[in-house]
């Protein structure tokens, strides 16, 4: 890159030398981009401007525009907000452009300031992180059949399946808690992309992609997750 202009979101900052910062950005030239600011860092959640350059994976930035006024999140919308940028920058690879996660990512900031004026916060919230793992899943190669088991045969409604990372749905026997019934997995069939998701689909796709993403980042457990909790906890 040589003064290459990017547009996107600062997901992680953090202190380098005197008056630098390593920066990590979500862009929608290039997915994730990594650089040194030679400034105070712009605010999360606020849609920016830069140049970039460097040949290195770590680039050069400058010329830092930031585009909107400046957005604060508070409980469920600022550990959604924490989540979002946890998991961008956990599972996207360097310089690698992913225009539906980048449209998607922007909804969901939309989504989460207006949180509070929801009739049913739970549902809209659920619903809207749920799209935004939908299409970033998608876009890092993980889509998924679900008409389809393992032996690439046909789902059967009354059968259940255990889910790989890996392999897709797998028949077994004796079913256990982690196990799917057909007709769960079948509903996801009638999905139409940008559609709400009904209560059964959210079901679903809650407990399989929190599957998905815990093996896609190995040992390490996301921080927003776990203060989440810790937050929920310390209320009830």
């Amino acid at each position: 890159m040589r003064n290459e202009l990017l547009h996107g979101y600062l997901i992680h900052h953090r202190k380098y030398r005197d008056r630098s910062h390593i920066v990590h950005l979500f862009t929608q030239e290039h997915g994730r981009v990594d650089g040194i600011l030679r400034q105070t860092p712009p605010p999360q959640y606020q849609p920016i401007a830069l140049q970039a350059t460097g040949k290195s994976e770590l680039k050069n930035f400058s010329k830092l525009e930031i585009v909107n006024q400046p957005i604060f999140f508070f409980g469920d919308a600022f550990f959604s907000g924490f989540y979002l940028n946890e998991i961008l920058l956990r599972l996207c690879p360097l310089e690698v452009e992913m225009p539906q996660t980048f449209q998607q990512y922007a909804k969901t900031l939309l989504d989460l300031q207006q949180l509070n004026q929801q009739e049913n916060q739970n549902q809209f919230l659920k619903h809207s992180l749920r799209l935004f793992e939908h299409e970033l899943l998608e876009e890092l190669g993980y889509p998924l059949d679900f008409s389809l088991d393992s032996n690439q045969e046909p789902i059967l409604e009354n059968r259940y399946y255990q889910f790989q990372l890996n392999d897709g749905f797998l028949p077994v026997i004796q079913p256990s808690r982690a196990s799917l019934l057909g007709s769960q997995i079948l509903a996801m069939c009638d999905y139409e992309k940008g559609r709400e998701f009904s209560s059964e689909q959210l079901q679903l796709l809650s407990k399989l992609y929190r599957q998905m993403i815990t093996s896609l980042l190995g040992d390490r457990p996301l921080k927003s997750r776990q203060l989440w909790i810790q937050n929920t906890q310390s209320k009830t």
